[in-house]
């Protein structure tokens, strides 16, 4: 008989928390109670809230989604406030974890981490090697300390609290907020409203030129499954897809308007922004231990996304 788990969801009406318990949902495991907690439950920027959720589900294992996160321009305006917002969640999460006996956490961190200057693709081994982006270095370096606290857990107490670097991660239930959202959900709420308005011509802030690695929220589930379960590193690993996958924010665009069977002309405002030009990762580290794993085509997930959204559209977080 396996090993009673309870595992603790924190952010888990999000985009990647609602993927996983999709996921969990469907193929359930003897042993296993799945909590997803959201901000309703409690505030983890407050460490005397974080340890009465901790007391009340007695988790064995954490999955640590929560984060303060935004899109391209909220990130350039609250450099501060996600600093600290989110070095008091991961902090409060992470102590309380351990003062509890949870034997293993999985944190999320962000491809956004790495160094602004620098070559590419970048590895896992080079997280720390210079600043981040200055339009989002709030953010990266909150995120950055996740790393540095898990091996300094592991050093002093043994803790198993590890991380994942997930690429541009999009999907159903997503943030479709035009402010606070990533670059597909807000491209994809954008386009529904100006179709919805009968227009005839589509804008894209930024030039199109930038060029991303998008996962897909229920391929990131399975891989975060398969580091709760398998992976044994306190090193973080990159979750992405193939370097062969990267697309222009262009290309993206004109998928999401394929997805809307819509032919209408796609515009780019370069008085608006860009933010980094391109942070291409290698999932060498992912390939070595499954080599087999298959992504789902973007193209399909474009379509399910946009799909999800104009049957959700009243009920999404716009």
């Amino acid at each position: 008989m396996s090993e009673s788990k309870t595992i603790l969801v924190t952010g888990g009406s999000g985009l990647v928390g609602k993927a996983i318990e999709e996921l969990v949902t469907s193929q359930k495991r003897e042993n296993e109670k799945w909590i997803f907690l959201n901000s309703k439950d409690g505030n983890l920027c407050d460490i005397v809230q974080t340890k009465k959720l901790f007391e009340k589900y007695k988790p064995t294992h954490v999955i640590h989604l929560a984060a303060k996160v935004g899109g391209l321009f909220d990130n350039m305006s609250n450099n501060l406030d996600f600093l600290k917002d989110n070095l008091h969640i991961n902090d409060n999460v992470l102590q309380t974890s351990f003062e509890s006996g949870v034997k293993k956490v999985v944190s999320c961190l962000s491809t956004c981490i790495f160094p602004d200057k620098t070559s590419y693709p970048i590895d896992e081994s080079m997280v720390h090697n210079g600043p981040p982006h200055t339009s989002n270095y709030g953010y990266s370096y909150a995120k950055r300390m996740v790393d540095v606290m898990n091996k300094a857990y592991n050093q002093q107490y043994g803790c198993q609290f590890t991380s994942v670097i997930p690429c541009n991660v999009f999907g159903p239930n997503d943030n479709f907020n035009l402010k606070s959202g990533h670059v597909i959900p807000a491209l994809i709420r954008k386009f529904f409203d100006e179709i919805q308005a009968g227009g005839t011509s589509f804008t894209v802030f930024g030039s199109g030129k930038p060029v991303r690695q998008f996962i897909y929220s229920r391929d990131l589930a399975k891989l975060f499954l398969w580091v709760l379960y398998e992976y044994n590193e306190i090193e973080p690993i990159i979750l992405a897809v193939d370097e062969s996958d990267e697309v222009t924010i262009k290309e993206v665009a004109e998928e999401i308007l394929k997805a809307y069977n819509c032919n209408s002309t796609l515009l780019f405002d370069t008085s608006k922004a860009d933010g980094q030009y391109k942070k291409t990762a290698s999932n060498s580290k992912l390939r070595k231990y499954l080599p087999d794993f298959e992504f789902t085509p973007f193209s399909k997930a474009v379509k399910e996304s946009v799909d999800w959204y104009c049957k959700n559209h009243e009920i999404a977080r716009n």
